[in-house]
């Protein structure tokens, strides 16, 4: 379940709250009871670090730890030929 901000636009009272994302959005006040209370847009809790995912990370073969583009371990594909008379 997503954390949500929410801060009442009259008196200022701020509080993080655990909620479901079908649940209805908090409109009253829980300090001072006004129909104020608004969801803040806040930054994501989480951060993506390291060299990521790739392609190549599950397929069959040699596994490598690198995952990186250092050497060419792929084939190209042939190029297409012409086979017919003319």
């Amino acid at each position: 379940m997503p954390i949500y901000a929410y801060r009442c636009a009259e008196c200022g009272f701020s509080k993080d709250v655990l909620q479901k994302i079908s649940d209805a959005p908090l409109t009253t006040c829980l300090s001072c009871g006004k129909p104020a209370f608004q969801k803040q847009v806040t930054a994501a809790g989480f951060q993506l670090k390291g060299t990521g995912w790739y392609v190549t990370d599950f397929r069959g073969g040699s596994s490598s730890s690198s995952g990186g583009s250092s050497g060419s371990s792929e084939q190209s594909a042939p190029a297409a030929t012409s086979t017919g008379s003319n």
